[in-house]
């Protein structure tokens, strides 16, 4: 049965959009029809930004124990309703429903309960010479969220956002809108006070671009593509309003000479594949070393072949489909122009997967003898497609993972820790992790260059929503 949501949530209530005119949401294993949401005007996303501001003062003087103790009931109710959440996400998106849970929601549960307490610990004034400082919230916020990871980036927002005193509009993808809803229900259940967290669907020329440009915008927080992000920050430097951008990445995963191939290559390929590859941190560009491009190749071939794809609410796959039409030819028109450029293919390409012709399916592709100038290599392909590229010394490595446009993520394997974390001081990226270094959900998230500006995540992401003011005194 299709679900149908037919209202955007306003000033702490449910109210009918006003356009018939709907956004269709597939099933991204079936391509069959899932969800109908509304589809936004410029007057809903106005009234979405103006109820916000006329809660701004009430709520940025609630106390931060009572703010953190809203955050904590809307994290616990993320946890009671986690495997609706997952299930409708692993529609949505294709993620795996065994990844789902712990990932979609596991994360955005987190992420809320952190900002709680960090609401309630932070040291909101403190004495420098005859100044009081004094940390106030932004204001009104815009968050505009991908549909990759749809909840965890709500989440990395409005839970920051909601903790420092700011009040929320919220403009979630079009894609995977259906878990915002949920979000939406559970923001209304715990009685979070009217206009705090409003939430308008819609497309992002019409419903987010309003949103941005209206006068009662503070700050805008935007994850998406570096196309959309650029044109987010054209439109919020006509008023100067404050951006937080968080973009594209092309990451690269240096694997140096010393390092144990057999462990770093599977990992590699996992840190690539994780979410079908429509990760902007994936891990997309694994640097080898000339001399084992041959072994390299060898592990990465038999650990793709452990990702052949399945359906993602009945597989056992790790790997699931894509979100979306549009993404499955996006995703294939990369594959044949790594062909096209003269890349090697040692496994999977453009042809669907045998017996999954339905659905948004791409099989685990790997490419060798990949240069750091192919297309493959400079852009994001949102997808399973790995690019092996051989390196002759350690300073060649390192100049062919900073040649790039991006600076989100990266990698490191080395035989010592010692030693990976010496590379890693020399990349010009967000994070990286060395040899294997799990996700840190309190650890900033965010780029260098066009992977954008500000951070998300613990302190600092909680710090991006607050301003700082000097009270002198004698």
């Amino acid at each position: 049965m299709t679900i149908v949501r037919d209202s955007f949530y306003l000033n702490g209530e449910w109210v009918k959009a006003a356009s018939p005119d709907v956004l269709e949401v597939t099933t991204s294993g079936t391509g069959e029809l899932y969800a109908t949401v509304p589809a936004g005007t410029v007057d809903e996303a106005n009234r979405a930004v103006e109820a916000a501001a006329a809660a701004f003062s009430s709520w940025a003087n609630t106390s931060p124990k009572e703010r953190g103790e809203y955050l904590l009931r809307i994290s616990e109710k993320l946890a009671e309703r986690s495997d609706e959440i997952a299930l409708t996400i692993a529609n949505e998106v294709g993620m795996p429903l065994m990844l789902a849970k712990g990932i979609q929601v596991g994360l955005p549960t987190m992420t809320f309960s952190d900002n709680a307490q960090r609401a309630m610990d932070f040291v909101w004034e403190e004495e420098v010479g005859n100044s009081t400082l004094v940390r106030e919230p932004a204001g009104v916020v815009v968050a505009i969220t991908p549909w990759n990871y749809p909840l965890h980036q709500i989440a990395n927002k409005v839970a920051a956002a909601l903790a420092a005193g700011c009040t929320v509009a919220l403009k979630p993808s079009e894609v995977a809108p259906v878990n915002a809803y949920l979000f939406a229900d559970i923001v209304h259940d715990v009685g979070l006070p009217k206009g705090v967290f409003n939430m308008v669907t819609g497309l992002g020329p019409v419903v987010g671009e309003a949103m941005v440009v209206h006068p009662k915008t503070d700050m805008i927080s935007f994850t998406g593509s570096t196309r959309a992000g650029k044109r987010v920050m054209e439109l919020a430097s006509a008023m100067v309003k404050r951006v937080s951008l968080e973009l594209g990445g092309k990451s690269a995963n240096v694997i140096l000479d010393d390092a144990d191939l057999s462990k770093a290559v599977p990992d590699g390929v996992f840190k690539c594949y994780l979410n079908s590859g429509q990760t902007c941190s994936a891990l997309t560009r694994m640097l080898v070393p000339r001399s084992r491009l041959s072994e390299a190749e060898d592990l990465a071939v038999a650990s793709a072949a452990g990702f052949m794809p399945a359906d993602p609410i009945t597989g056992s796959s790790l790997l699931g489909p894509l979100a979306s039409a549009a993404q499955l030819q996006r995703v294939r028109d990369y594959i044949n122009k790594g062909i096209d450029e003269g890349a090697r293919i040692i496994i999977g390409g453009a042809t669907p997967p045998e017996g999954l012709e339905k659905g948004y399916y791409v099989a685990p592709t790997v490419f060798s003898d990949v240069r750091n100038d192919m297309t493959i290599a400079r852009e994001e392909i949102f997808g399973p497609v790995l690019s092996i590229i051989p390196y002759d010394t350690e300073e060649e490595a390192v100049a062919i993972a900073n040649d790039s446009n991006y600076g989100l993520a990266g990698g490191v394997w080395a035989a010592t820790d010692e030693k990976a974390f010496e590379v890693a001081r020399k990349l010009r990226t967000g994070q990286v992790e060395i040899n294997g270094g799990a996700f840190n959900v309190v650890a900033p998230f965010g780029g260098y260059k066009q992977s954008g500006i500000g951070r998300e995540l613990g302190e600092y992401g909680f710090e991006e929503f607050l301003e700082v003011k000097a009270i002198q005194h004698n």
